[in-house]
Parts: C-alpha cells; sequence; structure tokens
C-alpha cells in the first residue's frame, strides 16, 4: 500500500510540474492557447498572471516530493489537501474539468497515504 500511495503522490507531483511548464512556458504559444482555449491576445494578456500560477503548481509538487523523500506523512498530506483545495476552488471559478484533472488524483493520492498510514 505505500508503494502506490507514493506511486500516485509523484503522479500528481508530475501533473503539477506539468502544469507549471504549461502555464511559465508555453501559456502564449499555440499549445497553451490550444489546451487552455485562448486567442493569442488573451494569452499575451495574461502571461505574467499564469506565470505566477505555474509557479504556484511548482511549489506544490516540490512540497509532494519533499515529503515523501523526507518521509514526512504530514508534509504530504498537508500538499495533497492543498492541492485537493485548490482543484476544487478552480472546478468552481474557472473551469469543471479541473476537479478530474487536478483535485480527483490528489483525492485518491490522500486515501492512498492515509490508508498506507494505518498498517
Amino acid at each position: 500500500m505505500k508503494f502506490l500511495a507514493a506511486l500516485a503522490v509523484i503522479l500528481v507531483a508530475l501533473l503539477h510540474f506539468g502544469f507549471l511548464a504549461l502555464e511559465m512556458f508555453y501559456w502564449d504559444h499555440p499549445v497553451g492557447q490550444e489546451i487552455f482555449s485562448m486567442t493569442p491576445a488573451q494569452s499575451a494578456e495574461t502571461a505574467a498572471l499564469a506565470a505566477n500560477q505555474g509557479l504556484y503548481n511548482g511549489f506544490l509538487a516540490a512540497g509532494l516530493l519533499w515529503g515523501l523523500i523526507a518521509r514526512k506523512t504530514d508534509v504530504v498530506i498537508f500538499f495533497l489537501l492543498c492541492v485537493v483545495v485548490a482543484g476544487v476552488f478552480g472546478a468552481v471559478t474557472a473551469k469543471p474539468t479541473i476537479l478530474l484533472i487536478q483535485a480527483a488524483p490528489a483525492a485518491l493520492a490522500l486515501l492512498l497515504t492515509a490508508l498506507a498510514g494505518r498498517r
């Protein structure tokens, strides 16, 4: 169970490093414009905000990996909770699919982490 939990946490961290790359480096690029359904003008106008958002996603990913490497379950749980809250907020305020892409994997990793800690 601990292996599955760690694997799920790593997946969530990789997703957030991917979000970092999209938001910081590909937002104002045809790839980002297509993924986020934006015109070139919209992406240019919001690129600085997206880069800031990408940086925060990188912090979430780094925190998850730090918790795993340091074997600090409480740190992993904290960052997974942050991801779940951010995903729910994003689903309510921006795009409902964020619930599936961001919050659901983190919730699954949180459940697996909690179950692994009980054994």
